[in-house]
């Protein structure tokens, strides 16, 4: 497992380990991480120039835990990959005289989700439409607000990903994220089950891999999305009860920098343990809650 021993775990004053933390149920989760947060900033670890968000949502209470810049957009980086999967369900859906899920698409959507793979999700932008090629990414943007209206509020999608990588100018925000991940659990959206299967293969996600009290068992259907000025990831948590029943909760964690990194690894390395670290204080909520493994 990942050490975040380069990190504060919690703030100063508060409990730092992961079994006394979900003894303290009664301290509101949301002002936990914001105070985490700040203490960040104030060590300079979080610089002026980046903004954070983040959101929880429990589904067994149905209860909103957290939501912080939730309605902010956001540069979505590879977290927008998911989006266009599901534009090319809805292709599939409606139009299955031109649209197929063959093994040879099915690889490539692997490749996409899983692997993060570029040149697999131009290939999906690229076939949702007919129309010229420079507009084929606002199409796929379309087509979601067409199909679901209430989910892609503030989703903009402009741009292929870039063969350098550098994608800046599709967003999202993480209410979007959330409604998105709620309906794909719920599966009101078309091949709920297949999406949910491509975001649930293994990947070196920020929300478990390297959060030591989120245990093996756990199940988690996630997407990062990493940059020299975005990192993130947005995922479905489905944790296991003593009792052997699931309690699933989203998470989602978004940290954007207005300016390049200059040390694109360390920068994505340090954010990325936040994210974790932030993971952990939900988890532990959640345990609390609910007794978890």
């Amino acid at each position: 497992m990942m050490l975040l021993a380069s990190l504060p775990m919690f703030t100063a004053g508060t409990l730092t380990t992961g079994s006394a933390l979900a003894a303290s149920g009664h301290v509101d989760l949301e002002k936990r991480i914001n105070t985490y947060i700040r203490n960040l900033r104030r060590r300079g670890i979080i610089k002026p120039d980046e903004k954070t968000a983040w959101s929880v949502f429990d589904f067994k209470k149905r209860e909103k835990l957290v939501s912080i810049n939730e309605n902010s957009s956001f540069q979505s980086a590879s977290m927008i990959k998911p989006f266009i999967a599901l534009a090319y369900f809805y292709k599939l859906k409606n139009d299955k005289k031109n649209y197929r899920y063959t093994q040879r698409i099915r690889k490539k959507m692997e490749a996409m989700i899983r692997y993060s793979n570029n040149q697999a999700t131009n290939f999906f932008i690229r076939s949702v439409s007919k129309k010229p090629k420079l507009q084929r990414p606002t199409e796929v943007e379309k087509i979601l607000k067409h199909h679901a209206p209430e989910v892609f509020q503030e989703t903009r999608i402009r741009e292929y990903i870039p063969r350098n990588g550098r994608t800046y100018r599709n967003s999202a925000s993480a209410r979007d994220y959330s409604r998105f991940l709620y309906a794909l659990w719920h599966e009101t959206l078309p091949y709920s089950r297949e999406i949910k299967r491509l975001m649930g293969l293994h990947n070196r996600d920020r929300i478990s891999v390297g959060v030591d009290i989120v245990p093996p068992v756990t199940k988690v259907y996630d997407k990062t999305g990493t940059t020299a000025r975005l990192c993130g990831d947005m995922g479905i948590i489905e944790a296991v009860g003593r009792d052997g029943n699931a309690y699933p909760y989203t998470f989602i964690g978004i940290i954007e920098k207005q300016h390049r990194a200059q040390n694109y690894g360390q920068w994505a390395r340090s954010r990325g343990n936040v994210i974790r670290s932030v993971s952990g204080m939900v988890y532990a909520n959640m345990k609390r809650r609910y007794r978890l493994i």
